[in-house]
């Protein structure tokens, strides 16, 4: 097991309710302190996001850098995984989505 070290993105379109941040902040880290793999985390923290708030969109990227590239195996350094996942709004409107990889720094 190696921790895996990033920075995680994550918006969503408001339907009827809205959380402060701090919310959306304690649902990645809820599922960033179980034992798994990074493509089933950012799913998650969608999912969850998308379950509970009813939003018209959820968008939700991760950056990371995974310490076994970095310090077992391969010693590749600087080496990081993007994956995401846009559900609603995010994924059917390509302005939209465009609109917050933009503000996050990412290209579509």
């Amino acid at each position: 097991m190696a921790p895996i070290i990033g920075v995680a993105h994550v918006g969503y379109l408001p339907n009827n309710k809205v959380v402060g941040i701090s919310k959306l902040a304690r649902v990645v880290e809820t599922f960033a302190r179980r034992f798994q793999v990074q493509e089933k985390m950012t799913a998650q923290i969608a999912h969850c996001i998308r379950d509970v708030l009813k939003p018209k969109g959820v968008a939700v990227v991760i950056d990371a850098v995974h310490q076994c590239m970095t310090t077992r195996g391969v010693h590749k350094a600087g080496v990081s995984m993007i994956t995401s996942q846009m559900l609603g709004t995010f994924r059917s409107d390509a302005r939209t989505r465009a609109e917050f990889l933009g503000m996050i720094g990412k290209r579509e």
